[in-house]
């Protein structure tokens, strides 16, 4: 019997490889626990188990795993609480969340308490590896300083990534009027809006161009190592320096470096930072000698360094040093004319990822996509996309609404499958599934079909469980808490169904009576049975 929580583990999930890492699986349920494991095991990495929030946050103390699975339900603490905890001990660990009732308002607070991405119970195993895969290589590149030579942005490349609205267009003129010069500048930003490629266009169109941009994740390293990682250490210098090592300054000599989430730098090395940009010159860790360096310091934030400077968590000297000349990145709410152009860029990279063909979303889907004002931003937005063709069928052109259910939206956008296809493949809708399935024979039989075999069987479903769901509130006075009881369903899930299937407190709901041996559908309008609550 398929498990409830995920997909048969099966062969596929043994051809993902990467190097071990250490992930930390939290949640209560043996199956989910074993589930989750054996997928771990099979793209070879190591499985940490926690049960409950208190085994969980212990194990992220002794162990530091690199990448968490945290489900949202545990029996002892909120599952926020773990991510809130994890993420004050390690900005830079990724936390997938994982969500048993598909609750669209649990995924937005996750993507905005600093979630990399999130997932709902039952998944498929290839979108569960895909997401733990990308999460553990974003990190690998975060954890060390990186040289960017091939992944230069110019200005040019900056609108062909982000898009080409005004308030792009803004970013563009900034990009290009401080790229020439040799100030510092300072980009701020939400998480996930594109802080970073912002810095490549800078570093790019600049006169040091020719020489590295060396990237530097202040959030994601450890309070321990990161003068070291700035500096760089000689020989011997503390346990585990079996050589010496160059810091990101030394790296960057005669080109620049990108201080990601500066914010997040602890307040005894914004004084050390601070003399480093002032003097030009570095001591390595352990080391005696001072070594004269030649840079250029772009800094990006997701936080009000303005707001923590006031409470003193950040160095008023600092802040001035590195915001000689200042960029704001909008938010993807700001800029909805670039939604158009960024999901077909997404899409057309998803599809050579994956081997699908789709091409654009259905009418009710942009509707979604457009009245969501993504928390994760241009991420989030990626995530969701390359998410949903994962999830797709081989054949499948179109990306429905049903896709993004997750999204934290008003009930009302999300309409019934077949009112969401597009006028060539709509379906008629009926109040009654043997009158749908009495229809669909006769165009079958008469060669007018205008929907693919598969299409019928989903429609007949939802039929179906529309009409189980409109008699189960007639029966219990609309009652939403009974309904999901007496169905053996979550609240929270309910609650999806409902949206998807189209049911408000103005549809009407069903009774079914026997008259004479035959089967007799009557409406009654919901306000006779009570209102759906």
């Amino acid at each position: 019997m398929m498990s409830p929580v995920a997909q048969s583990v099966d062969s596929r999930a043994e051809t993902v490889s990467s190097d071990a890492r250490k992930v930390l699986i939290v949640d209560d349920v043996e199956e989910a626990r074993w589930v989750l494991s054996t997928l771990m095991r099979q793209a070879g990495h190591t499985p940490l188990l926690a049960v409950d929030g208190k085994q969980a946050l212990a194990l992220i103390e002794s162990d530091a795993p690199d990448l968490v699975l945290l489900d949202v339900g545990l029996p002892d603490m909120d599952g926020f609480e773990v991510l809130s905890w994890a993420k004050m001990r390690d900005k830079g660990i990724p936390v997938i969340m994982i969500t048993g009732s598909g609750s669209v308002g649990d995924a937005t607070r996750a993507m905005r308490a600093g979630a990399y991405d999130y997932v709902a119970k039952p998944f498929s195993n290839e979108d569960m590896l895909l997401t733990v895969r990308h999460a553990l290589e974003e990190k690998g590149l975060r954890r060390q300083p990186r040289q960017l030579h091939e992944r230069r942005r110019s200005t040019s490349s900056l609108e062909a990534l982000m898009g080409s609205s005004a308030a792009i267009q803004s970013v563009v003129h900034h990009v290009a009027q401080v790229a020439p010069t040799d100030f510092s500048v300072l980009i701020t930003g939400e998480t996930g809006s594109g802080k970073e490629l912002v810095a490549q266009a800078i570093h790019a169109e600049s006169l040091r161009s020719g020489k590295p941009l060396v990237v530097l994740d202040c959030g994601s390293i450890p309070e321990t190592l990161i003068e070291s990682e700035l500096f760089g250490h000689e020989k011997g210098s503390f346990t585990g320096a079996h050589q010496a090592q160059a810091g990101a300054f030394e790296l960057a000599h005669g080109g620049a470096i990108f201080l990601d989430e500066i914010g997040n730098l602890p307040l005894a090395m914004q004084g050390k930072l601070l003399r480093a940009l002032e003097t030009r010159r570095i001591h390595r860790v352990g080391g005696t000698k001072e070594r004269a360096v030649d840079f250029r310091v772009i800094a990006a934030t997701n936080v009000d360094l303005n707001a923590a400077v006031e409470t003193g968590l950040f160095r008023r000297d600092l802040y001035h040093r590195l915001a000689e000349f200042s960029i704001c990145v909008p938010p993807l709410r700001e800029r909805k004319e670039d939604l158009s152009y960024l999901v077909h860029r997404t899409l057309n990279a998803a599809n050579g990822e994956l081997g699908r063909q789709i091409t654009n979303l259905s009418e009710a889907a942009w509707k979604i996509l457009m009245c969501y004002d993504w928390p994760g931003n241009v991420r989030e937005l990626r995530n969701q996309l390359r998410r949903a063709v994962l999830l797709s069928d081989e054949s499948d052109l179109i990306l429905e609404a049903t896709s993004f259910v997750m999204l934290d939206i008003d009930d009302s956008l999300v309409i019934p499958v077949s009112a969401a296809r597009s006028n060539a493949r709509r379906a008629p809708e009926f109040e009654d599934v043997s009158n749908f399935l009495a229809s669909a024979l006769e165009k079958v039989s008469s060669g007018q079909a205008d929907l693919s075999l598969r299409d019928l069987v989903r429609d007949m479903a939802m039929q179906f469980e529309r009409l189980i769901l409109l008699e189960s509130l007639k029966i219990n006075a609309g009652n939403k808490a009974k309904v999901a009881r007496s169905l053996s369903i979550d609240y929270k899930t309910l609650h999806t169904k409902l949206r998807v299937c189209g049911i408000t407190s103005d549809s009407p709901t069903h009774s079914c009576t026997q008259t004479n041996g035959a089967t007799q559908t009557t409406s009654v309008h919901s306000v006779g049975v009570g209102k759906i609550s």
